[in-house]
């Protein structure tokens, strides 16, 4: 199975072509090779890598574990292993204090086999005092922003989450192909969130954030993740009522459907009761 990797006009047209016949983008968080496998058959567009999905494959919550950029990078030949068929995105941290060259840093994660990055994990979703301590070191979101505009810059496809208005104006005007709305840590499964968010308030973060976005650039494409937006049922309503046209799954890819298959393939096995003959 030869490895290929995808140019950023090359994806762009992908998700064109999706939306033009009526199809929701799906891209899929692959954090071992088998969800990678089973994501890509099951039709998803696009593969997205963090380092936070391992994780998630441990039976802990979403957390950042070690080396962020390192896993990453390490995670990216056991996935293009065994998918060929679509694009690979990687979970870079930008803010990485150990890899101040991010052209450097851009250089290896695409010759790694990724054909896209992806601003994560991200200060935009980590609160205000975060994010201060962070900027006062010169280590804050404003380094995301120079990732994806150096991302930009060297023709590489990106995704940017962005938790607030200003951030999606931020990333937008940098050049961000995608701007994906992160309005909270996923709920539901058994180490999710169990937030008071209503999908009504869901959407109504993405369209403020959406509206930012667009405001600035009108072709940018706005795919939805988090918070109350958990199962394919809350999509639907995501794509009603806001301009999002896909959906990035992490927890609703590789956790609470791994969680669900095994606990009920051992709940059948365990059913079966001993049959034995006279």
């Amino acid at each position: 199975m030869p490895m290929r990797m995808f140019e950023r006009a090359e994806i762009l047209a992908q998700i064109a072509g999706q939306v033009e016949a009526g199809k929701a983008v799906l891209a899929a968080g692959s954090s071992c090779g088998l969800v990678a496998k089973c994501a890509a058959l099951g039709g998803a567009d696009m593969l997205v890598v963090y380092s936070t999905g391992l994780s998630r494959l441990m039976g802990l919550p979403t957390s950042r574990i070690g080396d962020s950029n390192a896993r990453t990078l390490e995670l990216a030949a056991e996935i293009r292993n065994v998918v060929s068929s679509v694009p690979v995105i990687g979970g870079v941290e930008a803010w990485d204090p150990v890899r101040l060259d991010l052209d450097l840093l851009l250089d290896r994660f695409w010759a790694a086999g990724f054909s896209g990055v992806i601003n994560y994990p991200t200060i935009s979703t980590m609160g205000d005092k975060w994010r201060e301590r962070r900027g006062r070191v010169g280590l804050g979101f404003e380094r995301e922003v120079e990732m994806i505009a150096l991302a930009r810059k060297k023709n590489i496809f990106s995704l940017a989450y962005v938790a607030s208005p200003e951030d999606a104006e931020a990333m937008t005007a940098a050049g961000a192909d995608c701007i994906v709305p992160h309005v909270g840590a996923t709920r539901g499964g058994l180490v999710g969130h169990e937030a008071e968010q209503s999908l009504v308030e869901a959407v109504r973060r993405i369209n403020e954030i959406g509206s930012a976005a667009r405001a600035v650039r009108a072709d940018v494409v706005l795919l939805c993740h988090g918070g109350a937006v958990a199962e394919p049922e809350d999509t639907h309503e995501v794509y009603r009522s806001t301009p999002c046209v896909g959906f990035v799954g992490a927890s609703s890819i590789e956790r609470i459907p791994i969680e669900r298959a095994v606990k009920t393939a051992a709940e059948a096995f365990k059913a079966v009761p001993l049959s034995r003959s006279a």
